[in-house]
C-alpha cells in the first residue's frame, strides 16, 4: 500500500472516530453534576454481587470479556517480543556476569524490600474484589518485585528466581483459567464469563463470585507474562553477544 493510500485510510477512519467521539462526549453528564448514569449502574451492579471493588466488578464481571481481549493483547505481545528478540545466526549466548559496584545501602533495601514487595503484590491480587488493586495491579507488583535482585546486582540471582518455563507455564495457566471461567458460564447457561459462582458475603475474603477467582487468573497471567517479557530484553543485553552460535 502506497503512502498515500495509507493516508487515506487513516483519514477515514480519523474523521469517523472524531465523529464518534462528539457523539459520546456530547451525551456525557456536565462536570460537576450529580447524575452519572454509568457509575451509579456499575456500583449498584457491584454491590449486587457482593463486590466491595466497585472497579472490580467491572473489570472482572460487568466487561470481563474486554478483559479476556486486553489479556489476550498482552499474551500476544509478550510471544511477539520473545519471537522478536530471540538470537539470531550471528548472535550466541554467553555467561552472564552480574552488574557493577552497587552500593552496599542499595544491596540491603533490595533484599529486605524483595519479600516485602511480593507478600504486598500477592495481596493485592488475592483482594482485588474487597481493596483497590487485583489482577492487574498485583500481577505487575509481583513481576517487578523479583527484579529487585537485578537492582541489587545480582543478575545471577535473578535468574535462578526467576526459570523463565515456569513462567511460561504460569503465563498459560493463567489465560488457561480466564478461557475455563468463560466456558464455565456457558455449561451454566448463563452466558460466557458469567458470574455463576456463589457470592459469599460482600467484606469477607470469599465474596462476588468469580471476580477474586478471576482476578487471581489475571494476576498470575500478568505477573507471568511481565517476568517473561523483561527477561527477553535483558538477555539480549546481558547474555547475548555477536558471534557464531555455539
Amino acid at each position: 500500500m502506497s503512502r498515500r493510500a495509507r493516508l487515506v485510510v487513516f483519514a477515514i477512519g480519523g474523521v469517523a472516530l472524531a465523529i464518534v467521539f462528539g457523539f459520546a462526549f456530547a451525551r456525557m453528564p456536565h462536570f460537576g453534576a450529580t447524575h452519572h448514569p454509568y457509575r451509579d449502574l456499575s456500583v449498584a451492579f457491584a454491590v449486587l454481587r457482593q463486590s466491595a471493588n466497585a472497579v472490580s466488578a467491572v473489570n472482572f464481571d460487568q466487561r470481563g470479556f474486554d478483559t479476556l481481549g486486553e489479556e489476550t493483547i498482552l499474551l500476544a505481545s509478550v510471544l511477539g517480543a520473545v519471537i522478536l528478540l530471540r538470537p539470531s545466526d550471528s548472535e550466541r549466548a554467553r555467561t552472564p556476569k552480574d552488574t557493577g559496584p552497587v552500593l552496599s545501602l542499595t544491596r540491603l533495601v533490595g533484599y529486605v524490600l524483595l519479600p516485602v514487595t511480593l507478600i504486598i503484590g500477592a495481596d493485592v491480587v488475592a483482594h482485588g474484589q474487597l481493596t483497590p488493586g487485583g489482577g492487574f495491579q498485583g500481577g505487575v507488583v509481583l513481576a517487578t518485585g523479583l527484579h529487585l535482585l537485578y537492582i541489587t546486582g545480582s543478575y545471577q540471582a535473578l535468574r535462578r528466581l526467576r526459570p523463565l518455563a515456569w513462567y511460561e507455564y504460569g503465563e498459560a495457566i493463567g489465560m488457561g483459567a480466564v478461557v475455563v471461567l468463560g466456558v464455565s458460564g456457558l455449561i451454566a447457561g448463563a452466558g460466557f464469563l458469567a458470574n455463576v459462582l456463589p457470592l459469599g458475603t460482600m467484606g469477607q475474603l470469599y465474596s462476588s463470585g468469580t471476580v477474586g477467582v478471576f482476578s487471581v487468573a489475571v494476576g498470575a497471567e500478568v505477573a507471568s507474562g511481565v517476568v517473561v517479557l523483561l527477561a527477553q530484553f535483558l538477555e539480549q543485553d546481558i547474555a547475548i553477544t555477536q558471534g557464531k552460535n555455539e
